[in-house]
């Protein structure tokens, strides 16, 4: 993970109070209150904390999970992924690989071609429409 030369009081700074909680705390929004829950716009979810590009709109799905849901990244050198055992359970935990914000988890329930859900926060992205 190449994290972002940044202080905690700079990302404070620079995120609102929910993206902080959720990149740099790895805290979860509650589920079905997220922004882009329900977003139809095209184009491309970027990194909330640092811009870098992470999943395309032609990837996302509703999955019912209550976050906005992909089952590809653009690509997979861009999320860090790592064993989380938090809250009694065992998750995969996936990051910014540029910034190390938390982004969610990723699932192996999701839809054909790949099989994976990535369960992301909206607090986590930016949209950049195409449309």
């Amino acid at each position: 993970m190449t994290n972002m030369p940044r202080t905690e009081s700079e990302w404070a700074e620079k995120l609102s109070p929910e993206q902080y909680q959720v990149l740099r705390k790895a805290g979860t929004e509650p589920p079905f209150t997220g922004k882009y829950l329900d977003t139809k716009t095209e184009g491309t979810y970027l990194c909330a904390g640092c811009g870098e590009e992470l999943f395309s709109s032609d990837t996302k799905y509703e999955s019912g999970s209550g976050w906005p849901s992909f089952y590809e990244a653009l690509k997979p050198e861009r999320i860090d992924e790592s064993r989380d055992v938090s809250h009694g359970m065992t998750r995969t935990e996936v990051r910014c690989a540029n910034c190390g914000g938390h982004l969610g988890h990723l699932f192996d329930d999701g839809p054909n071609p790949t099989g994976l859900r990535y369960c992301i926060n909206s607090a986590s992205l930016d949209l950049e429409s195409s449309e």
